[in-house]
């Protein structure tokens, strides 16, 4: 099997580099890995640093936002022919090292779609508004989907080339409500996966204001 791990990035030098390192060389059911970086338009040197780390990059001539960036990758990674495809952020609070969780049901063909949460794992800092407005966002995401979301929101989450085909992103924002609500629709079976999220230092480079999150 091939895993691609895409990743959107906007202005991330700091981060993107140990990210990527952070992937593991090898996972239990695949036989190779690739990397994706999607350059969001970044004013720094988040594609030279993807580079160096051993990363395909993808460049946005503008900042398009997180839809156009998670299509783009989810679209290369098909065309590469990834039998797997896991998503994640560039800013590293997710740990990488977790990534064979997340394939892990898929290898094993128990489920076509995973999603990590915070929630159900461990978080090291989360701040109260955002932690709130997580949870009230999933709450009604598993009332319209009659589905238990406990994190709707997350952006690690990995993907079955079957299911991966299913998704027809049209938002111009953001994707990640509206993959799940593409998968409980047309029957991908979902699964949910705790894992740890770490403190961030600095703030979101994608998302930067809770409230226009919300609104958007």
């Amino acid at each position: 099997m091939k895993l691609v791990v895409t990743i959107p990035a906007f202005n991330e030098e700091q981060t993107i580099g140990r990210v990527i390192k952070g992937i593991p060389k090898s996972i239990p059911g695949i036989k190779k890995i690739m990397v994706v970086v999607v350059d969001d338009g970044s004013t720094d040197k988040t594609a030279m640093v993807a580079m160096q780390s051993g990363a395909t990059v993808l460049r946005n001539i503008a900042n398009n936002g997180l839809a156009y960036s998670f299509r783009r990758a989810l679209n290369h990674a098909i065309q590469e022919g990834a039998d797997i495809i896991v998503n994640t952020d560039a800013d590293n609070q997710y740990n990488q090292k977790q990534i064979p969780l997340l394939v892990r049901p898929i290898v094993q063909g128990e489920d076509e779609m995973v999603l990590v949460s915070r929630f159900l794992g461990r978080i090291e800092h989360m701040p109260l508004q955002k932690r709130l407005g997580n949870m009230i966002a999933s709450t009604v995401l598993s009332a319209i989907t009659h589905q238990r979301i406990s994190d709707g929101q997350t952006g690690f989450r990995a993907f079955s080339r079957e299911a991966a085909l299913k998704m027809n992103i049209f938002s111009s924002y953001t994707y990640t409500q509206e993959t799940i609500l593409q998968a409980v629709e047309k029957k991908v079976v979902i699964k949910e996966v705790p894992i740890e999220f770490r403190k961030r230092n600095g703030s979101s480079r994608l998302i930067s204001s809770i409230y226009g999150y919300a609104w958007n």
